[in-house]
């Protein structure tokens, strides 16, 4: 199969695109990210961002944007934006629901948002923190969401995050074949919370093998949040390791 990209979700070097944006994918670009996912648009129009990442080569991997943006009149406005910006992959980073019922509901307005993208050829999708494989009514709210919603809507598998969970995330992205178009890829370390990508306990290997046979993954995206070291050189290590691992 072709190689699957790597993108870096922009959220790694938040403070640094708050400083200065063009500086900083100039930066990313430079160090050999074919993409990027957004974590907010820093004031700038979608025309404003398309000819940034056209200037440096980059392409649109995906963007984090809240729900709310996603509903209603709202969606139109999103639509809009990310036809501008050349962006495809309209993913909510998080979502808080008591129960089951509430993730059956997210699950029915994720379906639902999925099919009104689908004229635009457009996926929505989820990301994953820790709390999304806490037991609940004897499964996970991840479970529950993606076996009670349509295949079109994505899920985003932050590696790093599920394992914080306890989750074995691996077995997820055989579970829901081709539903890791795009997938975090995140370090997890028992014993180094500093570990870069390729230097703890994700087992990259099986990752890589599945993603490459059943994930239908378009895009690896490296995300690296750990405070106190310097953003910007960890991702540069980060995309260095996974060239070792042969990415």
């Amino acid at each position: 199969m072709a190689r699957i990209p790597i993108a870096l979700q922009l959220y790694s070097v938040r403070q640094d695109c708050a400083k200065d944006l063009p500086g900083t994918l100039e930066a990313v670009a430079d160090m050999g990210y074919e993409g990027v996912e957004f974590a907010g648009y820093h004031g700038r129009s979608a025309k404003e961002l398309k000819q940034m990442l056209r200037k440096l080569g980059l392409k649109a991997a995906g963007t984090h944007i809240g729900m709310d943006t996603l509903l209603g009149a709202e969606l139109e406005k999103t639509i809009e934006y990310n036809r501008v910006l050349g962006n495809k992959y309209l993913i909510c980073p998080s979502l808080r629901k008591e129960d089951t019922a509430g993730w059956l509901e997210a699950a029915k307005q994720f379906s639902d948002i999925a099919a009104r993208l689908k004229p635009h050829r457009m996926r929505t999708g989820y990301h994953n923190h820790a709390h999304d494989f806490a037991p609940m009514d004897g499964s996970t709210a991840w479970d529950i969401l993606f076996s009670n919603s349509t295949p079109d809507v994505l899920m985003q598998l932050d590696l790093g995050n599920a394992m914080h969970g306890g989750a074995d995330p691996v077995p997820y992205i055989e579970r829901y074949p081709g539903r890791s178009v795009t997938i975090h890829l995140k370090e997890y370390s028992k014993t180094s919370p500093k570990a870069l990508l390729g230097e703890g306990d994700v087992p990259w290997d099986k990752v890589f093998r599945l993603c490459e046979k059943v994930g239908g993954t378009k895009w690896y995206i490296v995300e690296y949040e750990v405070p106190g070291v310097p953003p910007l050189e960890c991702v540069a290590k980060c995309l260095k390791n996974l060239r070792d691992m042969g990415k």
